[in-house]
């Protein structure tokens, strides 16, 4: 049943209608009212070696968990007596204010998912005015972005080994986006048995086993051959023509190893005038130098579990850099998944929280609707526990929190 809302229903008695209101007045699809639901929902519809890439991490995937169940641990505290406040959303963050203290973290590969699922989610993103990061390894241009968020995506770079690709990325980035999310935490890639027995690749790699798993899943094939062989269209102008899928693996290792270091992370900051933040940063160390570099924010993250399975989950390592907040935007990614876990974050110290697992769950469940339904559920779900708190604005969060 699309577009039912709760806000029809007559069940809530005790509360006052213009809270009522407020609580639960997004439309979504009542059928899938979680991102578990959604999840579920894409395992059925996406090939398999599409959906182990997504959902899955390196090694034994202890972290993956970890930055879930961690993160639950932290407890709120509600203030009944505190008067019906009406709850704000609204978060600045780099002099631009969006509706809900959440974005889109970059994702890779995005339309080995689902076809046009950068398109999708770009453009729902653009349409409820939250951030939408894009990778520089998915499957859509920086201006094709540009075009659909009227020049307010962020870009994320993977640093190249030559600085004269770097500059050019940089070049078409700078007229495009107000934002570049450096990442830092892949200098070597991420050892994930699930894509090694897959033999994941670009366009997927036809063994027996993965024509099976296309066969299985129509819509999805129907859906990729009608939009085309995904890409990697921001790189595609840096490619040799005539490639085939295993010169092309050698080539982007080769070319984006992502390794970095204080000089690079400096010549960026020359370079690029816009605001500049650093990706993967996990301690006070790091957090000082990138400080002293002028960088404007960090994203505390471990790339979701995909990269050091032996990590701390992220919001522990959020802790270990709240003592720089009032010289650099500290925002999170890595674990969340609901509302709650946004309100979670928040509470423990992060200024803005990304997801990117959640949001490819829609897309690959619901399609084109996928990315307006899974932010619209977040924003329900994280407004309901504003009212449930009394907490009037997200900036208050940390006032919630059990110590």
């Amino acid at each position: 049943m699309i577009g039912a809302t709760f806000a029809k229903r007559r069940t809530f008695c005790n509360i006052p209608n213009r809270l009522l209101l407020i609580i639960m007045d997004t439309r979504y699809n009542t059928n899938y009212p979680s991102v578990d639901y959604l999840r579920a929902k894409a395992r059925k519809k996406i090939p398999g070696f599409a959906f182990d890439y997504l959902d899955g991490a390196c090694n034994e995937e202890i972290n993956l968990d970890k930055n879930t169940s961690e993160l639950r641990e932290v407890e709120l505290l509600p203030y009944y007596l505190s008067g019906n406040k009406v709850p704000d959303m609204k978060t600045e963050l780099f002099g631009h204010v969006y509706d809900a203290p959440f974005g889109i973290a970059p994702v890779g590969l995005q339309g080995l998912v689902w076809p046009g699922a950068t398109e999708i989610l770009a453009k729902a993103a653009f349409e409820q005015n939250i951030p939408f990061c894009l990778s520089t390894v998915t499957t859509s241009s920086i201006e094709k972005v540009a075009e659909l968020t009227e020049g307010r995506a962020w870009f994320q770079l993977y640093h190249p080994q030559e600085d004269d690709l770097r500059d050019k990325i940089l070049k078409r980035a700078a007229d495009n986006c107000p934002v570049l999310v450096l990442l830092s935490d892949v200098p070597a890639f991420g050892y994930r048995s699930k894509e090694i027995k897959n033999g994941l690749s670009m366009p997927p790699r036809m063994t027996l086993h993965n024509v099976m798993q296309i066969m299985g899943r129509p819509h999805w094939a129907i859906k990729t051959l009608l939009h085309g062989t995904p890409k990697f269209e921001t790189l595609l102008p840096y490619i040799p023509k005539g490639m085939n899928m295993h010169h092309l693996g050698l080539f982007m290792n080769k070319t984006f190893n992502g390794k970095l270091n204080l000089d690079k992370v400096a010549s960026l900051r020359d370079k690029w005038k816009g605001k500049l933040v650093i990706k993967g940063i996990v301690t006070e160390e790091d957090t000082e130098k990138v400080v002293k570099l002028g960088l404007d924010g960090i994203i505390v993250s471990n790339h979701g579990g995909r990269q050091l399975d032996a990590a701390e989950s992220s919001v522990h390592s959020l802790q270990r850099v709240l003592a720089y907040k009032d010289k650099i935007k500290v925002m999170i990614d890595s674990g969340l998944r609901s509302g709650p876990d946004v309100a979670r974050a928040m509470a423990s110290g992060a200024e803005f929280t990304f997801m990117g697992r959640s949001f490819m769950y829609g897309v690959g469940a619901l399609g084109a609707s996928g990315g307006t339904h899974t932010i619209n559920i977040l924003k329900n779900q994280l407004r309901q526990v504003m009212v449930q708190l009394g907490c009037e604005s997200t900036r208050d969060f940390p006032n919630f929190i059990v110590k």
